[in-house]
């Protein structure tokens, strides 16, 4: 069985290009260091480093052993804080990222659920690309996130998700164009909306806007993207000033703003999927406890959101 150690003596040579170096950044001796490097060696049955005159770098073998041991170490970590904040504070800290829209709507009552259960949220508000990364490095415990039908987030494989919410994505138009008085936007009418300037989110995968340019590329068209930005207000500012129109997700919308209006697309193509993404516990197909109780914490806030008397 690997030893902690062994990881520790493997990521020191790996930061500092050297068996000496890593000693003395480990608080180690140089024998200490040499040992754990080669009863890991002797486990596996191959060299870990390559040593020169110039200092030490891991092998191929060692790279491998490295990636895997970097989540050991980091989940070694993290179960000791908790663990200390636990016994200490009676409380469990949970590292959770968020996007910004959701963390406008949810996080609050997110934060005020979960501390009642002794749990800790320390929240970090990031896009969807980022969050990804995070979750799948596990920097982060669990991330809540969204992907569309098609364009599924590049999760690793340990990397669970729950669906906590379907949230339709709606077309937000100045109140006085043309199709601001239909009830829904079928694709036909949808399509119709090929000659209009278009205001597209700063990110240029993400997925809510690269379903749309995706079903106008199918079509045989481009979308003239006039102005990009990911600040809700300005957003619904230029469209009910007639610059532009564009995408909205029901959860963001929010009351409605003075000159738009909101209309559901008749395509199920045009809905986001809301996921908690977090690192399955063990062997099981689980996340933690921790994380299964935000996913409940969650789903209550944005039953809340959507109805806010049931409060």
């Amino acid at each position: 069985m690997i030893d902690l150690r062994q990881l520790q003596a493997l990521r020191a040579v790996h930061r500092e290009g050297s068996v000496t170096q890593a000693g003395r950044s480990l608080a180690w001796s140089q024998p200490t260091v040499d040992y754990h490097l080669r009863n890991l060696e002797r486990l596996i049955g191959s060299p870990v480093i390559a040593r020169s005159k110039r200092g030490s770098t891991l092998t191929p073998v060692g790279v491998l052993v490295l990636d895997r041991g970097e989540e050991i170490l980091t989940l070694t970590d993290r179960a000791l804080r908790d663990a200390r904040d636990l016994a200490q504070m009676g409380r469990a800290r949970l590292s959770f990222g968020t996007f910004p829209t959701a963390a406008a709507k949810l996080l609050p009552s997110i934060v005020a659920q979960v501390a009642d259960l002794g749990i800790e949220i320390d929240a970090t508000l990031l896009e969807v690309g980022p969050l990804v990364s995070a979750v799948n490095a596990r920097t982060l415990d669990a991330a809540l996130l969204y992907s569309v039908p098609g364009y599924e987030a590049p999760l690793r494989p340990e990397i669970i998700t729950t669906e906590v919410l379907r949230d339709p994505l709606m077309l937000a138009l100045p109140e006085e164009h043309p199709l601001a008085a239909r009830a829904t936007i079928d694709r036909e009418s949808l399509m119709s909306l090929r000659g209009e300037r278009w205001l597209l989110g700063t990110s240029l995968d993400d997925p809510m806007d690269t379903v749309l340019v995706d079903a106008f590329a199918a079509e045989g068209h481009e979308l003239e993207v006039a102005i990009r930005t990911d600040d809700f207000q300005v957003m619904l500012g230029m469209i009910a000033a007639g610059m532009v129109i564009g995408l909205v997700a029901k959860l963001a919308a929010g009351p409605l703003h003075p000159g738009v209006v909101l209309r559901p697309i008749d395509d199920p193509g045009f809905a986001r999927s809301v996921l908690l993404a977090a690192p399955r516990e063990g062997a099981s197909d689980q996340p933690t406890t921790a994380v299964r109780q935000l996913a409940q914490a969650i789903r209550h806030a944005v039953a809340l959101s959507e109805h806010p008397a049931a409060g």
